[in-house]
């Protein structure tokens, strides 16, 4: 999955940006109030392991 169909899932999910770093996104699931940094590399895939920390954090 690259990092802007990522994007795509966490707004889907009801999630939404609080905020761009300087590397990267910071995103909030309001339904728990959880947050996480979300990297922002565009066209680059994301790492699995990336993506299962995000969504863990996120209480997705």
């Amino acid at each position: 999955m690259k990092y802007n169909e990522l994007y795509r899932k966490l707004r889907k999910a009801g999630c939404f940006l609080l905020h761009h770093g300087k590397r990267h996104d910071i995103w909030v699931n309001p339904r728990n109030g959880k947050t996480t940094e979300v990297p922002r590399h565009g066209t680059e895939e994301v790492p699995k392991g990336t993506l299962k920390s995000i969504y863990q954090r996120l209480g997705l």
